[in-house]
């Protein structure tokens, strides 16, 4: 049992970090800025109970899934450094905060960004998908470890929807001025992740591709 709460732990700290729940509240706020309070508070639960139900699909038929279809991590990793990087880049040039939704569009677009990009790849992003899966490897046989990690994985999806939901009057603070410096800075940091998440994944594929050759 002593084991499987340090994996559990263990399992909270990397997914932690990996998510950074923090982190993320400037990129949420800056993506929903056009959506009313109550629309809002729809995307930041219907996107963290999308990141959470990928993560734990992943936990439990990552392996086998990406074994059947031929698919690597290391692909994965390039993607999600492609959609962070066109996210990041719009960030940068302070787009996002000047997308415009008619009413009737509204409810449709709090939709599609809470499944991309907010569920897929900022908050269940590549690393994340790859920790879940590893862990699970990891885990074995042992239902305690398996049950740590699934403990784990719902905490941080919890403190993230928290993070979420409690943004706006923290964004107020910052007023227009730190909003607009927050998300250039979260603009740069996004665009460095997504280089760190497309090398880290064009590495071994170019390593695999030469020694096929």
């Amino acid at each position: 049992m002593k084991e499987a709460i340090t994996y559990g732990l263990l399992a909270f700290t990397s997914f932690f970090t990996l998510i950074n729940p923090v982190g993320i509240m400037p990129v949420f706020m800056t993506i929903t800025n056009q959506l009313e309070k109550k629309e809002r508070k729809r995307t930041a639960l219907r996107a963290t109970l999308i990141a959470y139900c990928f993560l734990i699909f992943f936990a439990i038929s990552g392996q086998s899934l990406f074994k059947f279809f031929g698919i690597s991590i290391d692909s994965l990793r390039v993607v999600g450094g492609i959609i962070f990087f066109l996210v990041g880049f719009d960030m940068l040039q302070a787009r996002l905060g000047s997308v415009k939704v008619t009413k009737d569009e509204i409810h449709e677009y709090a939709k599609d960004v809470a499944i991309t990009p907010l569920a897929i790849p900022i908050i269940c992003g590549p690393g994340s998908i790859a920790n879940a899966i590893i862990l699970m490897d990891n885990a074995g046989d042992s239902p305690f470890k398996m049950g740590a990690l699934f403990v784990a994985i719902t905490l941080v999806l919890a403190i993230t929807c928290l993070s979420l939901l409690g943004a706006s009057p923290i964004m107020k603070v910052l007023g227009d001025t730190g909003n607009k410096l927050m998300l250039r800075l979260m603009g740069l940091i996004v665009m460095v992740m997504a280089v760190e998440f497309l090398f880290a994944g064009l590495g071994p594929l170019i390593q695999r591709f030469i020694m096929n050759q």
